[in-house]
């Protein structure tokens, strides 16, 4: 054979080989999931929906102290925004820190704890012609200011709240105290209502006057007045107390 030809015809067979389909085994095939844009990412940012719990060993200035101040001495006439006697405004914790020379982790250099001891009648405060505070709520803005004075904040609420066996002594009692006594007590007390006793909470309790103020009823005055709502926790342990008689436990 002509070795033209036979290289020709080589030529062409492996052209044809080429050509011709091959047996191929499919590839291993690795499906990655495709990522879901369409839902939200999980949000590492929130906090416990219940907040923080509050500690029995440390003060907190807008759950203890703030009432104190509102319910004695912030109010028209005195230390509220308006009057701001002496130049002292006792409504909110920027107020307090930066008019009534508070120097925290000491008493002695703190005017708002001095005029609260001091036995002089013109430099006392409040007033002599108005009721002191207690001695428990004096003891607990030293205890604040000793802590640092900061502006520490929880959650009463944290932890769910305890509704039974509500005591007048120990929680009913103090709670009246810190927020409405400054107002309910003297001579006259606001509204002609004194809350400085067992008997006078007992009989605005069970006459429905209590809750449906603290509650913010519709037709009520919202209380305390010029302050916060109490916080439910509270609120469902007055009531509590109230359901069971409003005794003196």
């Amino acid at each position: 054979m002509n070795h033209k030809l036979t290289t020709l015809l080589c030529l062409m067979g492996g052209l044809i080989w080429l050509s011709m389909p091959s047996c191929k085994h499919e590839p291993f095939e690795v499906v990655i999931a495709p990522i879901d844009t369409t839902t939200q990412p999980v949000d590492t940012t929130m906090v416990d929906t219940m907040g923080i719990p509050c500690e029995d060993n440390i003060v907190y200035f807008e759950l203890q102290i703030l009432p104190i101040l509102q319910s004695n001495c912030a109010f028209s006439g005195c230390h509220d925004v308006d009057s701001a006697e002496d130049g002292v405004i006792l409504e909110s914790y920027e107020y307090v820190m930066q008019t009534a020379d508070v120097e925290p982790f000491n008493l002695d250099d703190s005017e708002i704890y001095e005029v609260l001891v001091d036995d002089d009648e013109d430099e006392k405060m409040p007033p002599v012609t108005e009721p002191p505070l207690s001695s428990s709520q004096v003891s607990l803005i030293a205890q604040w200011i000793l802590q640092g004075a900061e502006n520490l904040t929880c959650d009463p609420n944290a932890g769910g709240c305890d509704t039974e066996d509500v005591s007048f002594s120990q929680f009913i009692q103090p709670t009246i105290e810190h927020n409405c006594q400054g107002c309910h007590s003297g001579n006259p007390p606001s509204g002609g209502i004194n809350l400085t006793g067992y008997a006078s909470i007992r009989e605005e309790a069970l006459n429905g006057n209590l809750y449906q103020v603290i509650n913010h009823q519709t037709g009520y005055e919202a209380m305390p007045q010029g302050a916060d709502k109490l916080s439910q926790c509270t609120i469902d342990k007055i009531a509590s107390w109230i359901d069971a008689g409003a005794v003196n436990n």
